[in-house]
């Protein structure tokens, strides 16, 4: 693992993809800082903080796309696979690899509350929370692109396919207003949930029949339920689908509320996809 976290940590310099994206991501936070903070007057940099956000969606699918993708466009990926590493140790060292090129600017931030203290009170709690929230949200965005990245060889399509999920995800909260909240459109909602489910197995396996019992176990569940008592699904995809969204857990760190359940979201959000770019790439170095 620390083999491969050195070797990716030193390509990202080499290529200049991490100094670049470490440049940019500074850069718009010290102009948005220079601007909303010192030229403005407002005393809360974690309200910059909850804006940089947004802007990981475009920046993150840059430094995730090469991660398999490259790899495996230039079969250098066979070498990993027959190495001693296990294959949990290679997609970790990766992972922590974008994750340190990104915490670096994240660090930087870590100034900038102290500037701003140097003016007046200063609320540290509230700031360094938000620093720590988006820190984690960009590190969940890393292992959803990382994911992507093992499923194909194109790193163009990596990076494009990352920046279109986190959008959709961005956009699920008013894409909810247009979905009907009764019983039989939640209860057709989760049917597809549990279809989608049962294709990501397939993707990552290429087991058809346990793809089958997947879904058919799954959606034989759901029919006997809503037969049961259809009052379950009430509201349930509108829901589910408002929560989703990674960026709304900083409306509670925004107005200066520790939101544990926030970084929970965060963290298992990022362990499920290093879970399954380990399958995914299990299945490669087997097949």
């Amino acid at each position: 693992m620390l083999a491969v976290y050195k070797r990716d940590l030193k390509s990202y310099f080499n290529s200049m993809i991490g100094c670049v994206y470490i440049a940019f991501i500074i850069a718009f936070v010290s102009i948005y800082f220079a601007y909303y903070n010192l030229r403005m007057g407002y005393p809360y940099f974690g309200d910059v903080m909850c804006s940089v956000a947004y802007i990981l969606m475009l920046a993150l699918p840059i430094l995730t796309m090469r991660s398999f993708a490259e790899e495996r466009k230039s079969k250098t990926d066979q070498i990993l696979y027959t190495s001693k590493s296990s294959v949990t140790g290679i997609v970790i060292g990766k992972y922590l690899a974008m994750a340190t090129i990104y915490l670096i600017p994240i660090l930087w931030f870590c100034v900038f509350p102290l500037i701003i203290s140097a003016f007046g009170t200063h609320d540290f709690k509230g700031d360094y929370s938000c620093i720590l929230i988006v820190f984690l949200i960009g590190c969940a965005y890393i292992a959803l692109g990382m994911f992507l990245s093992s499923l194909t060889e194109s790193p163009i399509i990596a990076a494009v396919m990352t920046f279109g999920i986190l959008l959709i995800l961005q956009l699920m909260s008013g894409i909810t207003n247009f979905i009907s909240t009764s019983n039989l459109t939640s209860f057709i909602g989760c049917v597809i949930v549990v279809l989608i489910a049962a294709f990501i197995y397939y993707a990552i396996a290429r087991n058809a029949f346990v793809t089958a019992i997947i879904s058919i176990v799954g959606v034989m569940a759901l029919i006997v339920t809503y037969i049961v008592k259809s009052s379950v699904f009430g509201n349930f995809i509108p829901t589910l689908l408002n929560k989703l969204p990674l960026t709304n857990t900083l409306d509670n760190f925004a107005i200066h509320t520790f939101d544990v359940s926030g970084v929970v979201y965060c963290i298992s959000f990022g362990l499920l996809f290093i879970f399954l770019t380990v399958q995914s790439i299990q299945k490669r170095r087997y097949s």
